[in-house]
């Protein structure tokens, strides 16, 4: 009986609203720019997805990480990891994600090829490395979603005077890489912490000046945090490109009516604007 209230649940909050026939971005182009260990992050169009947008005061409600393809993995044992999943294509570019009600999954990239995404790709980031980012990510695959640590997140990012943070919290037992269960954003997190890469780090500084890093608790980590990262660079394609030469963006094909407003692609308005409006007065 549980289990199928919590299916139900599940299954309620997994449903997607329908995607954007013109999205934001140029999938096409960005998936044939990903490299090795990019993390994807989503603009979710689930019902759970605009509950973490609301939480995290942000677009990117998932992330996910690039694992590549058969063709681009030249490690033997990365490319048996997938082989052992029942990938056969070796052209097919796949993510490994956790999914509510499904787990840490493998995903082919193509599943997105209608949502808003945006590459974070880990700076200077070496090939060995991206090598144990990957396998680290495959080696979670059938790990559950931990939803309980989602619910502590969201009491995690609200005003202390609600609850206490740390009370009967998932996100302060201190037993990292030992969960049977994990969420998208921390088993990415985990993943580049094997490599002691920084996302968002904790700096401390000694008596003398020195500068240290620490490790931040991979359990607090949000998918907004790669993209707030500096050590993450942003790649992007918008859906219509312009040239990179100075004043190409004024040849974008704008409407021929210039005053001309929109909310949404259906709710659109004329608005009156006045071109003398910032025109200092003399006195």
């Amino acid at each position: 009986m549980l289990i199928r209230i919590e299916n139900f649940i599940n299954n309620w909050l997994a449903k997607e609203e329908p995607s954007s026939d013109i999205p934001i971005s140029n999938f096409y182009a960005l998936a044939n720019e990903m490299k090795l260990a990019d993390v994807i992050l989503v603009e979710g169009r689930s019902r759970i997805s605009q509950v973490i947008k609301l939480i995290t005061l942000s677009q990117w409600s998932h992330s996910a990480l690039y694992v590549g393809s058969l063709s681009e993995l030249k490690d033997e044992n990365l490319r048996q990891l997938l082989i052992t999943q029942g990938v056969k294509n070796e052209n097919k570019k796949y993510l490994v994600e956790g999914l509510l009600g499904e787990g840490m999954v493998l995903t082919p990239l193509y599943n997105y090829s209608k949502d808003n995404i945006r590459v974070c790709r880990p700076r200077s980031l070496t090939i060995d490395d991206a090598n144990i980012v990957v396998k680290h990510s495959l080696e979670l695959l059938g790990r559950e979603y931990d939803f309980r640590q989602l619910l502590d997140l969201a009491r995690f990012l609200l005003p202390y005077g609600i609850l206490p943070r740390r009370w009967h919290s998932s996100l302060f037992s201190y037993n990292f890489g030992k969960t049977a269960r994990t969420v998208c954003s921390t088993a990415i997190a985990e993943a580049f912490m094997k490599i002691n890469f920084p996302i968002l780090p904790i700096v401390t500084m000694n008596k003398d000046g020195g500068l240290h890093l620490k490790k931040r608790n991979p359990r607090i980590f949000l998918p907004k945090d790669f993209d707030s990262s500096p050590y993450f660079d942003i790649i992007k394609h918008p859906f219509i490109e312009f040239p990179h030469t100075v004043g190409a963006y004024r040849n974008l094909p704008w409407d021929k009516k210039k005053n001309i407003f929109c909310n949404s692609p259906d709710e659109c308005f004329e608005m009156i604007v006045f071109e003398n409006q910032n025109k200092e007065l003399s006195t």
